[in-house]
């Protein structure tokens, strides 16, 4: 799926010419410096839209993910609050609504964020939040291009990558992308690798949802989500981290819940010594 922007010409996002990846790379360019860029194009979709991925209207995404998502809005502010105050260019790799891309512009006053997502439907609701800070790209984050920024966060978009290959290639390329000092923030569900641990964090995932659900309904979410997501033990996902170069900290942990903070080294100065350090 190829990624696009163009210049908008109204509040409402209306369909855009095609650009390739020269020409994002330079629309990029273009928006750091100045230029407004808020619209996506209205290309058919030809991957499963989030509402669909959750089975709810896409009216009620931000409502309701609270209900399927414990402690959804202290995971939030945790990882914002990992971004550092002068960071001028922020990357949201599936940015959905824009709910953490919001809080990072709140902890980052001068910074823009560059949101990529491959559903064009919940790009919009997230241009509608973010207005004139935002640079929007439909497509995907493991194909599209990432620029050169102070931070890369990332909220339960993580969970869709489908093999530890693909994400050790991902995380690579943030590395890369990542300015001397940046950080690569994600929050997202990592079991325990404790088989009995592991049940329990299950258990008290489904008692979340009971609050909100028939006991029928709350089983089928689990039962759905086991089958289109991957959730990596926390321990397997800091080494993926690690092997990409950063120094890795679980700055946040309840249940199978973890806000990572990936470091990239200052120029100058020796990688951070790696181990896991749980709050």
């Amino acid at each position: 799926m190829c990624s696009a922007l163009a210049q908008p010409p109204s509040p409402e996002l209306k369909p855009a010419q095609l650009l390739n990846r020269s020409a994002i790379l330079a629309r990029w360019n273009q928006a750091l410096s100045g230029s407004v860029l808020q619209d996506i194009i209205g290309l058919q979709a030809t991957t499963m839209g989030v509402a669909a991925h959750l089975g709810i209207e896409l009216a009620e995404y931000d409502s309701r993910i609270r209900t399927f998502i414990p402690d959804y809005d202290e995971m939030l502010h945790a990882a914002a609050a990992l971004i550092p105050p002068r960071a001028r260019t922020i990357v949201d790799l599936g940015a959905g609504t824009g709910a953490l891309a919001e809080r990072c512009l709140q902890q980052a006053p001068g910074a823009r964020i560059i949101g990529i997502d491959a559903d064009a439907d919940v790009l919009a609701l997230a241009a509608r939040r973010l207005g004139t800070r935002a640079v929007l790209v439909r497509g995907s984050f493991l194909r599209s291009s990432l620029p050169s920024c102070d931070a890369v966060v990332a909220s339960f978009a993580l969970h869709h990558v489908r093999t530890k290959t693909a994400k050790a290639k991902l995380y690579s390329r943030i590395h890369a992308a990542l300015r001397p000092g940046g950080v690569f923030v994600s929050v997202d569900c990592h079991p325990s690798s404790n088989p009995a641990q592991a049940r329990r964090q299950l258990r008290a995932w489904k008692s979340h949802l009971l609050r909100s659900y028939a006991p029928a309904q709350a089983a089928a979410l689990l039962e759905s989500w086991s089958h289109e997501d991957v959730y990596v033990p926390l321990e397997s996902e800091v080494r993926l981290i690690e092997r990409a170069n950063f120094a890795v900290e679980v700055l946040w942990r309840k249940g199978a819940f973890a806000v990572l903070m990936g470091k990239r080294a200052k120029t100058g100065q020796s990688r951070l010594t790696r181990g896991l350090r749980l709050p």
